[in-house]
Protein backbone atom coordinates (compact mmCIF):
# COMPACT_ATOMS: atom_id res chain seq x y z
CA UNK A 1 0.00 0.00 0.00
CA UNK A 2 2.90 2.23 0.56
CA UNK A 3 4.76 1.66 -2.58
CA UNK A 4 1.19 2.29 -4.56
CA UNK A 5 0.77 5.93 -2.53
CA UNK A 6 4.30 6.85 -3.81
CA UNK A 7 3.44 5.69 -7.46
CA UNK A 8 0.69 7.81 -6.77
CA UNK A 9 2.62 11.10 -5.08
CA UNK A 10 5.22 10.85 -8.27
CA UNK A 11 2.61 10.64 -10.88
CA UNK A 12 0.72 13.44 -9.23
CA UNK A 13 3.78 15.45 -9.32
CA UNK A 14 4.90 14.69 -12.68
CA UNK A 15 1.46 16.06 -13.87
CA UNK A 16 1.75 19.15 -12.34
CA UNK A 17 5.23 19.61 -13.78
CA UNK A 18 3.93 18.93 -16.94
CA UNK A 19 1.12 21.60 -16.79
CA UNK A 20 3.69 24.50 -15.06
CA UNK A 21 5.73 23.64 -18.08
CA UNK A 22 3.18 23.92 -20.43
CA UNK A 23 1.57 27.03 -18.35
CA UNK A 24 5.37 28.30 -19.03
CA UNK A 25 5.70 28.36 -22.71
CA UNK A 26 1.91 29.65 -22.83
CA UNK A 27 3.19 32.70 -21.31
CA UNK A 28 6.45 32.72 -23.32
CA UNK A 29 3.51 32.73 -26.49
CA UNK A 30 1.69 36.00 -24.93
CA UNK A 31 4.99 37.56 -24.74
CA UNK A 32 5.87 36.56 -27.69
CA UNK A 33 2.70 38.01 -29.74
CA UNK A 34 2.67 41.79 -26.91
CA UNK A 35 6.05 42.07 -28.08
CA UNK A 36 5.77 41.61 -32.20
CA UNK A 37 3.08 44.03 -32.18
CA UNK A 38 4.65 46.46 -30.55
CA UNK A 39 7.98 46.03 -32.13
CA UNK A 40 9.68 45.67 -28.99
CA UNK A 41 13.22 44.80 -30.59
CA UNK A 42 14.44 44.39 -26.20
CA UNK A 43 11.42 41.86 -25.03
CA UNK A 44 12.10 39.68 -28.58
CA UNK A 45 15.23 39.72 -28.16
CA UNK A 46 14.91 38.93 -24.70
CA UNK A 47 12.62 35.54 -25.03
CA UNK A 48 14.73 34.21 -28.63
CA UNK A 49 17.35 31.91 -27.61
CA UNK A 50 21.28 33.12 -28.28
CA UNK A 51 20.98 30.08 -31.59
CA UNK A 52 17.35 30.68 -32.46
CA UNK A 53 16.27 29.88 -36.01
CA UNK A 54 13.08 31.48 -37.50
CA UNK A 55 11.63 30.41 -40.61
CA UNK A 56 8.90 31.97 -42.75
CA UNK A 57 8.01 28.86 -44.76
CA UNK A 58 6.05 31.34 -47.40
CA UNK A 59 8.91 33.52 -47.84
CA UNK A 60 11.29 30.49 -47.94
CA UNK A 61 13.34 32.71 -45.55
CA UNK A 62 15.19 31.14 -42.68
CA UNK A 63 16.52 33.67 -39.74
CA UNK A 64 19.12 33.42 -36.81
CA UNK A 65 18.10 35.79 -33.77
CA UNK A 66 20.25 39.03 -35.19
CA UNK A 67 18.87 38.78 -38.66
CA UNK A 68 15.42 38.32 -36.74
CA UNK A 69 15.82 41.46 -34.61
CA UNK A 70 17.36 43.57 -37.82
CA UNK A 71 13.88 43.28 -39.53
CA UNK A 72 12.19 44.68 -36.87
CA UNK A 73 12.58 47.79 -38.69
CA UNK A 74 10.60 47.00 -41.39
CA UNK A 75 8.14 45.20 -39.41
CA UNK A 76 7.23 48.08 -37.37
CA UNK A 77 5.94 50.06 -40.12
CA UNK A 78 3.92 47.43 -41.40
CA UNK A 79 2.45 46.25 -38.20
CA UNK A 80 1.63 49.61 -37.17
CA UNK A 81 -2.92 50.01 -36.92
CA UNK A 82 -2.77 46.28 -36.50
CA UNK A 83 -3.51 43.57 -33.93
CA UNK A 84 -2.69 40.01 -33.54
CA UNK A 85 -4.88 37.55 -32.19
CA UNK A 86 -3.67 33.69 -31.24
CA UNK A 87 -5.06 30.94 -29.52
CA UNK A 88 -2.91 27.78 -29.13
CA UNK A 89 -3.85 24.69 -30.67
CA UNK A 90 -1.59 22.51 -28.87
CA UNK A 91 1.06 22.31 -26.75
CA UNK A 92 3.28 18.68 -25.68
CA UNK A 93 7.06 18.27 -25.61
CA UNK A 94 8.05 21.73 -25.52
CA UNK A 95 6.80 22.77 -28.92
CA UNK A 96 3.39 24.87 -29.08
CA UNK A 97 1.46 25.57 -32.11
CA UNK A 98 -0.51 28.30 -32.67
CA UNK A 99 -3.25 29.55 -34.61
CA UNK A 100 -2.93 33.38 -35.27
CA UNK A 101 -4.42 36.28 -36.98
CA UNK A 102 -2.41 39.06 -38.47
CA UNK A 103 -5.05 41.65 -38.94
CA UNK A 104 -3.60 44.84 -39.97
CA UNK A 105 -5.42 47.79 -42.01
CA UNK A 106 -5.95 46.90 -45.21
CA UNK A 107 -5.99 42.95 -44.78
CA UNK A 108 -5.43 40.27 -42.75
CA UNK A 109 -3.88 36.92 -42.79
CA UNK A 110 -4.27 33.64 -41.12
CA UNK A 111 -1.44 31.78 -39.70
CA UNK A 112 0.23 28.41 -38.04
CA UNK A 113 2.87 29.35 -36.22
CA UNK A 114 5.11 26.65 -34.14
CA UNK A 115 7.37 27.67 -31.63
CA UNK A 116 9.91 25.75 -30.13
CA UNK A 117 10.64 26.58 -26.68
CA UNK A 118 13.70 25.33 -24.12
CA UNK A 119 14.63 26.72 -21.00
CA UNK A 120 12.05 29.40 -20.86
CA UNK A 121 13.44 30.92 -24.30
CA UNK A 122 12.63 30.31 -28.07
CA UNK A 123 14.80 28.48 -29.96
CA UNK A 124 12.80 27.77 -32.50
CA UNK A 125 9.66 28.91 -34.91
CA UNK A 126 8.17 28.46 -38.24
CA UNK A 127 5.06 29.96 -39.65
CA UNK A 128 3.08 29.17 -42.08
CA UNK A 129 0.04 31.13 -44.03
CA UNK A 130 -3.09 29.09 -44.26
CA UNK A 131 -5.34 31.70 -45.05
CA UNK A 132 -5.76 35.04 -46.86
CA UNK A 133 -8.51 35.92 -44.44
CA UNK A 134 -8.69 35.60 -40.59
CA UNK A 135 -12.51 33.86 -41.33
CA UNK A 136 -11.17 30.65 -40.37
CA UNK A 137 -9.79 31.60 -36.80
Amino acid sequence: MHRHFRSVLAAVALLFSLLAARADDSVIIDRWYSALLAADRTELSALLADDARMTLEDLGVVQNKQEFIASIDEWQGAVAGATIRHRIEKSENGETTVLACYDFPENDTLMRETFTVLGGRITASTQTAIAQDCSGY
